[in-house]
């Protein structure tokens, strides 16, 4: 039987910490993904494209941060029946609703101004990209199937703004692993999502759930976990740097099937930027992948 999460008075913070946690500097992890295609072109030790990646990044993060809020603006009342999103400025009452708004539309004309300034096929992805994240806040995350499709899709136009800002190639192989990963990723999300709300009215947060099942989520996650590791593996075969890749596989494993546990033992995976930071395996295992990369590509 399904309840209703009671409301418990939220702890008073500080007006500046309340901004900083509207904006969700936490998530901002995932915008490293700009930085994949400067990476892997060999570029990484150039200071004009680490500069510009690096710019890319920094707007990216204030994009993130306009699609979080009005994230927080349309789901205020779901997030009031949810057991750690109800802490968030807006559901728990303590910032306004329009001073957040016109905060996020600021900040927003800044990103752009300053994307199109970089490179005019660079502001029109960073465009899109917030223009389908509001298309999703609105009516598609209530979509099934297209809700994870579309986080994926984010995912992918962060390595091509990347490799936009530089002016270099993206290959396919490589745009495809980012895809399933970022699958990968979202479906985890869900699940963690099913297991929290089994005892809470999920008519009051996320619709969507109601379409989902751990079954189903299961078997979407094999299916793509499998795909990952082949496509992985065949791009670093058929690289044009070095065959030496295939090195880092073993950090593509253990990583999948660390996470896979902490989804389905620990029963965590709602945050994945969160158990990048706080999950020590995870966090050496990414360390390990990047260094062993830069090692391969820049000084083998």
């Amino acid at each position: 039987m399904h309840t209703e999460l009671q409301p418990q008075p939220a702890v008073r913070r500080r007006p500046f910490m309340l901004w900083i946690t509207l904006l969700r500097p936490k998530q901002w992890t995932k915008n490293l993904f700009v930085f994949s295609a400067l990476l892997f072109s060999l570029k990484l030790l150039q200071w004009k494209d680490f500069f510009l990646t690096s710019a890319g990044f920094v707007i990216f993060c204030l994009i993130s941060s306009c699609v979080y809020i009005l994230n927080d603006y349309a789901d205020m009342e779901a997030d009031r029946n949810h057991p750690e999103k109800r802490r968030r400025p807006l559901a728990s009452g303590q910032l306004s609703p329009a001073v957040a708004l016109r905060s996020g539309f600021l900040l927003l004309i800044i990103a752009l101004c300053a994307a199109f300034y970089l490179d005019a096929a660079f502001g029109a992805l960073v465009c899109g990209y917030f223009i389908i994240n509001v298309v999703y806040s609105y009516r598609i995350k209530h979509v099934v199937i297209a809700d994870i499709m579309t986080i994926a899709l984010g995912f992918v136009i962060r390595a091509v703004s990347g490799g936009i800002i530089i002016h270099v190639p993206i290959t396919p192989w490589f745009l495809l692993c980012i895809m399933l990963l970022a699958l990968f990723l979202a479906i985890g999300k869900r699940r963690h999502e099913i297991v929290m709300m089994q005892h809470v009215d999920t008519q009051n947060n996320r619709r969507v759930l109601a379409f989902y099942s751990l079954p189903l989520l299961d078997q979407m996650n094999g299916m793509v976990t499998s795909a990952i590791i082949l496509c992985y593996t065949l791009f670093t075969f058929t690289s044009d740097q070095s065959v030496y890749l295939m090195w880092t596989i073993p950090f593509v494993l253990y990583g999948l099937f660390r996470y896979m546990y902490l989804v389905h033992i620990e029963k965590k995976g709602g945050s994945p930027e969160k158990l990048l930071l706080e999950d020590k395996h995870i966090l050496l295992t990414v360390a390990g992948y990047v260094l062993t990369t830069v090692y391969i590509l820049y000084f083998h």
